[in-house]
């Protein structure tokens, strides 16, 4: 049989050639020829349209993946360097000496005595506004708690006892960027014959100060007179952020977490420390996560007790329900600690991010009526201690202060930023953190490459799975849920977060 191609090009020559026993079909195809040539010349129209489509789905695509995978490679932050201190740069090198320090002297009894004087004349004249009925912390802090606070203040609590038990470890001051640093180092009394103690940097965040790890430095130096396993023995090192209690403030703008991480690194390597474990909260976390990203093969282990992750595409799966959530990778106690999402999520961040948003613009204004006058510090500080403590302590008209903390040891750290007049500098560092807009800063975007452990406190302000850690510090080797506790976790569970480190260090030192 013979066989014939058909071509619309040339249809009517085509059509001469087909068999005169298919009259009907060649019919039929003189009748379709019109429509078969008019969609042949729609056709390229359509496939460039579906061609530009799919380029365009690649590329968002591709970007996004870009956006999550591209932090893999292992990229650190530049080291780079600065000056902080007021003027230029002086000629010549920094005075790298390391100065004992004590917070009051005997030759300054006098000082002791006027600042006192001065904060009784201040208390005495205080103007309080009556809170709202049945308000307890729900307005912020109660005035009529305040009142008990301010008598123990007033009458009971004894600055000079306290200043003796801040020296009780040994306190120094070095120049380092032109700011003089502020730290304690305290070294373990006594080591076993053939071991060496593991040098541990700690850091404070706000509204806390290095006086946080007070109760939890004993069990870490000198852990077996403390019923603790003395496998690990560490030498701590708590500085004072600059702006932060003893340390001298920037007199420049900028000065960030990544600056002090820098800092703090350059305090280690002149104490003599070539590898050092570090371990931090809140401000702390970030410095102690930019010392990884700045420094990794100095730092031989990370441990936080909180994590700022803000790349992390996971967090959008919480929209999907807690149905689901065990086929998303989480467990039940991350279901019972994110779930319901609108109260343990949204509006608690709704609720406790408030003075996150003034300090991140305009610190100085809410820092001058701070920074004057006593009474609205420690109302303005104890409220984060209550709250960030436990969400729910809102509900009690004493703010359930005094279940975690002694007002001893609360009005200390109020102490802290009163006598050095610290509490603006203290929030301008939410300027220079916070201020730039989302994502601004190029750690923000970096991983973080050396071995990690994570104390997951489950009265923190938001939880933070394990899955979520895990794609900000990939070398997360321990996760832990922690039986109780919240923010300010060496101050109020200074034992469990000890084990926690040790364990970390544990399995580190095991690698």
């Amino acid at each position: 049989m013979r066989r014939h191609c058909f071509s619309w090009a040339g249809h009517s020559e085509s059509l001469s050639l087909l068999p005169q026993g298919r009259e009907s079909s060649r019919k039929l195809l003189e009748q379709n020829a019109p429509h078969r040539l008019f969609r042949s010349q729609r056709e390229p129209v359509f496939s460039q349209r579906a061609m530009l489509l799919e380029l365009l789905l690649a590329s968002v695509l591709g970007f996004v993946i870009y956006w999550f995978v591209s932090g893999d490679k292992e990229e650190s932050l530049p080291l780079e360097d600065g000056w902080w201190g007021p003027g230029s740069r002086p000629v010549g090198l920094e005075d790298e000496s390391i100065r004992p320090f004590k917070v009051e002297t005997s030759d300054e009894e006098i000082n002791v005595q006027l600042q006192v004087q001065d904060l009784h004349q201040r208390i005495d004249r205080i103007r309080l506004t009556p809170p709202l009925e049945n308000s307890r912390f729900h307005y912020g802090f109660n005035s009529n708690y305040l009142k008990k606070i301010l008598s123990y203040w007033r009458h009971e609590f004894d600055w000079k006892k306290q200043v003796e038990i801040l020296n009780s470890y040994p306190h120094f001051k070095t120049k380092i960027e032109g700011l003089d640093i502020h730290f304690i180092h305290v070294k373990p009394p006594q080591v076993p014959p053939g071991r060496t103690p593991k040098p541990l940097l700690m850091v404070h965040g706000w509204p806390g100060s290095f006086f946080e790890f007070y109760k939890i430095i004993p069990l870490l130096t000198d852990p077996k007179s403390h019923g603790l396993s003395d496998e690990h023995i560490f030498e701590v090192i708590c500085p004072s952020i600059p702006g932060y209690g003893f340390s001298q403030a920037s007199s420049k703008k900028g000065f960030n977490s990544v600056s002090t991480a820098r800092i703090f690194y350059k305090l280690m390597l002149r104490l003599g420390f070539q590898e050092f474990y570090i371990q931090g909260g809140d401000w702390g976390a970030l410095v102690c996560t930019n010392m990884a990203q700045l420094v990794p093969s100095h730092v031989k282990g990370l441990h936080l007790n909180m994590a700022l992750i803000l790349r992390n595409h996971y967090t959008l799966t919480l929209l999907l329900g807690r149905r689901i959530g065990g086929l998303l990778g989480y467990t039940e106690r991350d279901m019972e600690l994110l779930y319901p999402f609108k109260e343990k999520v949204f509006y608690s961040l709704m609720r406790e991010s408030g003075y996150m948003h003034i300090q991140a613009t305009k610190p100085d204004s809410v820092g001058c009526a701070l920074n004057d006058s006593p009474v609205g510090l420690a109302a303005y500080i104890l409220e984060k201690f209550s709250t960030w403590t436990n969400s729910e302590f809102r509900d009690l008209e004493d703010g359930g202060l005094e279940r975690k903390f002694s007002l001893q040891d609360l009005l200390t750290n109020i102490m802290i930023y009163w006598t050095t007049g610290s509490i603006v500098s203290s929030q301008r560092y939410y300027k220079e953190n916070l201020g730039q807009g989302f994502m601004a800063h190029k750690h923000e975007r970096l991983k973080v490459h050396v071995p990690t452990g994570f104390a997951a406190f489950p009265c923190e302000i938001m939880h933070v799975p394990e899955k979520w850690v895990r794609t900000k510090y990939p070398q997360l080797i321990s996760y832990s849920y922690m039986p109780r506790g919240g923010h300010f976790a060496a101050f109020e569970e200074p034992e469990l977060l000890a084990r926690d480190i040790c364990k970390f260090v544990g399995l580190v030192e095991r690698q």
